[in-house]
């Protein structure tokens, strides 16, 4: 089979980008990696890789805002959630926010591959710095793949854009519920991911409540099956847009399981790297 078309008889979906047509170049210390279809990402070989956990998000985001006509990825790093977005999405138009220079640079470089410039715009900043974002912008789908710990709560990571998208140097869950609250359309979803166990599920909670948010459905996952789950997928929405008796209630779907016990990639789990474009 044609190695342009096919991986491992598995059919490239969706339409071909430009590439390396587009005027870029693969430098040594990065790698161009599939993601969606044809689209690839260039990352740093040795700085921080795309997850399970960025895949799931944006699967997770566009599966339930499925008409999104414009959308904002917070802590965008390299590109990941958005890029994946923007192939499952492709008369949306996009919004990024990162605040790592070499993050942005990839992004930008990745974006070009893809040919998503015209409907895609990579903004360095913080996302809660005054004029990032503008008060007026609001979005269908806002998605985030916040750090999850404090910094004095584990071993930090030499490399910066690593250590960035583990530890909460440049804001908590409770800014990226924040920022969410103020920006999305009438009727818009925002997704994320974050820790399930007890005191990490107390956090998105609170931050949802001060404001106004309503974890509307919530998605537990599972990395093998019979352990706990380590993360789940939130889709909330403004408390505003949601009718009184339905703003106390969260539903709260079955595990999602990445693996099972003999360590072989769960049917679902395969699916839903088919419905992002990825080979299963």
């Amino acid at each position: 089979m044609n190695s342009a078309t096919h991986f491992k008889d598995w059919a490239k979906p969706g339409t071909v980008p430009p590439g390396l047509a587009a005027g870029i170049s693969l430098e040594p210390h990065e790698t161009l990696d599939a993601i969606s279809g044809h689209f690839r990402l260039f990352q740093l070989r040795d700085g921080h890789r795309f997850s399970t956990d960025d895949i799931l998000t944006a699967w997770y985001g566009t599966s339930w805002c499925p008409t999104a006509r414009n959308a904002l990825d917070l802590g965008s790093g390299i590109g990941t959630v958005s890029m994946i977005c923007a192939w499952r999405l492709p008369g949306a138009k996009f919004v990024t926010v990162e605040t790592q220079s070499e993050s942005v640079a990839l992004a930008r470089k990745s974006a070009r591959y893809n040919g998503l410039t015209e409907r895609y715009e990579i903004r360095e900043g913080d996302f809660r710095d005054a004029g990032t974002l503008h008060a007026d912008e609001k979005f269908d789908l806002i998605t985030g793949s916040p750090p999850y710990f404090p910094p004095e709560t584990g071993v930090p990571s030499e490399h910066p854009q690593k250590l960035a998208c583990r530890f909460e140097l440049r804001g908590t869950i409770a800014d990226y519920c924040a920022t969410a609250a103020k920006h999305l359309a009438s009727g818009g979803f925002f997704a994320c991911v974050f820790p399930h166990e007890p005191a990490q599920l107390a956090r998105i909670e609170a931050a949802a409540k001060k404001t106004d948010l309503v974890i509307v459905r919530k998605r537990p996952v599972v990395f093998r099956e019979g352990d706990p789950a380590l993360v789940g997928l939130f889709g909330l929405m403004r408390a505003d847009d949601l009718p009184d008796w339905f703003r106390g209630q969260t539903w709260t779907e079955p595990d999602l399981i990445i693996r099972t016990r003999d360590g072989k990639i769960h049917p679902e789990y395969s699916a839903v790297k088919l419905a992002i474009g990825f080979p299963p």
